[in-house]
């Protein structure tokens, strides 16, 4: 570590001497261009190596400094919407040596996280949940009459999520609240709607803000009345700029409005910081800033650069993921049939869409990052005889619970669900598990279930989906699709209308009745079974694996498992990598228990108990679960003794 650290002060002399936010205040103000230019540095050699998001960050440089500058964290209370853009946030607290763990097994979160620093007060990795977390912070200050400062930063991008809107709706005068609006015209992919177009079109002249900072700093030096001549100049100004240019949303709603400036200019931004303190209220600070700044390729196509692989993984496959071959499947369906549309929550390029945008203009819609509402107006073109497909990973489905239910499920609608980054991921860590779909789903009626893990099984599901006369949620794993599973399941055709595939026949295995015991799985997590297997099979005991690709109904789905169980007594382990409490094994197990050819069975369960479970170095998230091969071959052994006795 030592040759590590003197290596990265030849390189940082600037960084490296700031070991916390009392370092960075203490950095002279003609150092502060130096300090900007090497953590841009800094974070273009690191996430290249681990992965990780590059762009946002980059264009955050000067207002991440800047609001360290003014405020006092951990005091004061520091939150970023999101999360991915608080990678500077992050180094000046004091992590800058364990970025070469950041987003790894072990290391630190690609997100700010509550038990990992003092300074994260707030945990986020989901979008425009920080000002309603703002507002709570901020009024539990003033019920304690505490004098800490709440900082919210939040981009345009988070700016068209709902929850933004409700907690402006909120927001009081007098907290000691700031929130400051980073708008650098991206999300993920460019933002697109009203709230957007209407952010770029806020007024102010930047001359005339040049003025008032010399003005206010001249007049604040003066003795005993400085201060408060600063604070009436500035409510002045606001009152001059309300009847030359018109109120705008944040003003009407009574909040201070400052800006806009260039957030890339950290003397500009500490000064606006400064001014909204002076105000004794909540204000809110427009900055403009560059998405990618000081790297090129960055700057160019910032959606490239959003969230970048680590350098270990290999060159691009030439076989598309499971993203990509939705979006060509989808492609051509709607070549057939042009009632179908595609709608994405600020997500097209991570959901595949780009190509349907391209192909079908007119029937592609980005309702920016708005998912609950992506939902319900999915409901309404299908209401009105389209086909709508919702494109949306695991994770933000969660956000749309109630409209699956009462807008789309309870009216019979069709709408399709295509459910990206399902099951465990171990980059972005728990904020981002797929993990709680298949439960959630299944309570709901009207709804059919798929779980597609081979390319092929996707393009069938697909196909059944926008036949079909009920709503659709087809789940798939964010990559590619594994070899082994499509050569040991596919070497044949599963029965006509079967959706539950087996792997008795290939290998040494000629029929069901010569299994040991079975376990019945779907997703990825198919692999570790199969893993499992083999262990078994050096043991000389003979594991069966049948592979689900639909769930519900769990009723059809229990018929069709029937014929593939054998008729011996044995163990059936149903496996699953989504929380076991409410799951497939919960359920089917559930559905099949009157069945004859299950009454001589013993039934178990393995699926995930602890949802937040977080890997540590050198683990894998099956490992982290208790879900893995080693663990899957020792509940089954352990079960396979007991039915001797």
């Amino acid at each position: 570590m030592t040759d590590r650290n003197d290596s990265l002060s030849l390189r940082y002399p600037v960084l490296c001497r700031i070991h916390s936010p009392a370092d960075l205040k203490a950095l002279p103000a003609s150092e502060l261009d130096a300090l900007a230019a090497e953590i841009r540095t800094f974070l273009i050699e690191q996430v290249r190596e681990t992965g990780g998001h590059l762009a946002s960050n980059l264009g955050a440089v000067e207002l991440s400094l800047a609001i360290h500058r003014v405020f006092n964290s951990p005091h004061d209370h520091i939150i970023f919407d999101v999360g991915h853009q608080s990678y500077i946030h992050k180094l000046v607290t004091g992590r800058m040596d364990q970025f070469s763990t950041l987003r790894q097994a072990g290391g630190i979160s690609g997100f700010p996280k509550r038990c990992e620093s003092e300074h994260d007060c707030f945990g986020t990795g989901h979008s425009s949940t920080s000002l309603s977390a703002a507002l709570g912070f901020a009024e539990a200050d003033r019920l304690s009459g505490s004098d800490a400062y709440t900082v919210c930063v939040l981009g345009d991008g988070a700016y068209t999520g709902g929850m933004i809107h409700e907690a402006l709706n909120n927001c009081r005068k007098k907290l000691r609240l700031i929130i400051v609006l980073n708008e650098n015209e991206m999300s993920i992919s460019k933002n697109i709607g009203r709230f957007a177009k209407e952010l770029s079109h806020l007024r102010a002249s930047t001359g005339y803000i040049k003025t008032k900072n010399v003005v206010s700093g001249a007049l604040s030096h003066i003795p005993l009345i400085g201060k408060k001549m600063v604070a009436s100049l500035i409510g002045f100004k606001q009152e001059l700029k309300g009847a030359v240019y018109g109120s705008n949303l944040f003003e009407s709603l009574g909040l201070f409005y400052l800006g806009p400036a260039d957030g890339n200019d950290e003397a500009a931004v500490e000064k606006l910081l400064q001014d909204a303190k002076a105000t004794n209220q909540s204000c809110i600070i427009h900055l403009k800033t560059k998405k990618g700044k000081g790297y090129p390729p960055a700057e160019a196509t910032p959606v490239k650069y959003h969230g970048m692989p680590p350098a270990s993984v290999a060159a691009p496959d030439p076989e598309p993921t499971f993203s990509q071959q939705m979006g060509h499947k989808l492609c051509a369906l709607a070549q057939k049939n042009e009632k179908i549309c595609a709608i994405t929550a600020a997500m097209a390029d991570g959901t595949g869409l780009l190509q349907f945008r391209g192909m079908f203009p007119p029937r592609f819609f980005d309702v920016g990052i708005a998912e609950e509402h992506a939902v319900t107006f999915a409901a309404g073109l299908a209401a009105n005889g389209y086909r709508p497909a919702v494109a949306i990973y695991s994770t933000f489905l969660q956000r749309s619970y109630d409209n699956i239910i009462h807008d789309v499920a309870l009216q019979n609608l069709p709408v399709v669900f295509l459910i990206d980054r399902a099951g465990m991921n171990l980059a972005d860590g728990p904020t981002h598990y797929g993990v709680f779909d298949v439960a959630f789903l299944s309570e709901i009626p009207n709804l059919r279930l798929y779980t597609p893990i081979t390319l092929s099984a996707l393009n069938s599901a697909m196909e059944e989906a926008f036949r079909a006369p009920c709503a659709c949620a087809i789940r798939y794993p964010n990559g590619r699709e594994n070899p082994r599973v499509v050569k040991e399941f596919y070497h044949r055709d599963a029965p006509a209308g079967s959706s539950v595939r087996s792997n008795y026949l290939h290998g040494s295995f000629e029929d069901a009745e010569a299994m040991d015991g079975v376990i019945v799985t779907h997703g990825r997590i198919v692999a570790e079974a199969l893993a499992a297997a083999d262990r078994l099979a050096g043991e000389g005991k003979r594991i069966g694996i049948l592979l689900l690709e639909q769930l519900m109904p769990y009723r059809t789905v229990a018929q069709q498992v029937v014929p593939c169980l054998p008729q011996k007594a044995c163990p059936v382990l149903f496996l699953e990598e989504e929380v076991r409490a409410g799951g497939m094994g919960m359920l089917l197990s559930w559905e099949l228990r009157d069945a004859p050819v299950m009454q001589n069975k013993r039934v178990e369960v393995m699926g995930l108990e602890n949802p937040f479970c977080v890997p540590a170095a050198g683990q894998s998230c099956w490992q982290a679960a208790g879900l893995d091969a080693s663990a899957i071959a020792e509940k089954l052994n352990r079960t396979l003794e007991e039915c001797k006795k």
